[in-house]
């Protein structure tokens, strides 16, 4: 079986290991799918980024302000992990756990399943998205909890699972994705809508 927490984790690990801005305080795992987006026979798969913020790239937002937590602000420069449209061995990897998982149409959204009777979004994206946004929300745990963010940062810095537009799952992953509660501060931002 392929042990993608594993494969996705040292990955990132090294990325993160590489980074040396000064003031860094979020931690970006974008997950994203796109029509556009196609591998192995299959359209809209989605991709997984990594990147950061700095308190200099956000000018001095206030602590809950909509430019301090909303990724189109940020500067964007990521690193991608899984690239539907630059396959690597980790893109590969992530298709061979679909398969052995049984996940199957990736790519497939059924337009009737996405909201509710009060047009809330209650869908998980295309086949193979929310299984992505979690697998990011294993290994963001895996960071933090071994104290492996704590380490390289001196402190503790929240890891923030999403896509563009902050869905439900998204909330729920990023909650997962920092056990000590190291995002409480992004949660309240989203609660009190400023993302």
């Amino acid at each position: 079986m392929t042990d993608i927490i594993e494969i996705i984790y040292n990955r990132i690990k090294e990325i993160v290991s590489d980074w040396d801005d000064n003031g860094i305080y979020a931690i970006s795992f974008f997950v994203y799918s796109n029509e556009d987006f196609q591998y192995s026979g299959f359209e809209n798969v989605s991709s997984l980024a990594v990147s950061y913020n700095t308190e200099d790239f956000c000018d001095g937002a206030g602590k809950y302000d909509e430019e301090r937590w909303n990724y189109a602000f940020w500067s964007q420069d990521e690193t991608s992990v899984i690239d539907p449209l630059e396959p690597n061995r980790i893109t590969d990897a992530l298709f061979d756990w679909y398969n052995e998982n049984g996940i199957t149409d990736i790519g497939y959204e059924s337009e009737e399943d996405e909201y509710d009777e009060n047009d809330e979004y209650v869908g998980k994206g295309p086949v193979g998205h929310y299984e992505l946004v979690n697998i990011a929300a294993e290994v963001a745990n895996r960071l933090q909890s071994e104290g492996f963010i704590k380490n390289k940062f001196g402190n503790s810095i929240p890891i923030i699972v999403h896509g563009l537009e902050y869905v439900w799952y998204d909330i729920e992953a990023t909650k997962k994705a920092n056990p000590n509660n190291e995002a409480k501060d992004f949660l309240q931002a989203v609660k009190m809508g400023n993302v």
